[in-house]
């Protein structure tokens, strides 16, 4: 008998990330997955700080210089929709001070 190091389910292979490490480096290329990784980073830090602010969408858009709809895809978690640079200039519109950290 064979032990499969992957289980299967009704809908195919199943896969686990190992904890600690982000599900990007499972869907995308290393470099692709870099970015990601910082872009959800960026994306969540901007969700909480909508959600904390309190402030309508409108308000926080004014804040942030961009149109409702896009605090809107802010909030429901859109990441395709924003660059890194975008997301970069966003935080700091916020007041997020974002900050670059490299790892060997």
């Amino acid at each position: 008998m064979r032990v499969k190091k992957v289980a299967d389910s009704e809908h195919g292979p199943r896969h686990v990330t190992p904890a600690g490490r982000s599900v990007f480096y499972d869907l995308f290329p290393a470099e692709k997955a870099a970015e990601m990784e910082m872009r959800a980073q960026l994306l969540m830090g901007l969700e909480h700080w909508l959600e904390k602010s309190r402030m309508t969408q409108a308000e926080a858009a004014k804040v942030l210089g961009v149109t409702q709809a896009r605090v809107s895809d802010l909030k429901r978690g859109k990441i395709d929709r924003f660059s890194m640079d975008l997301l970069v200039r966003l935080a700091a519109r916020a007041g997020l001070k974002p900050k670059l950290k490299l790892a060997a």
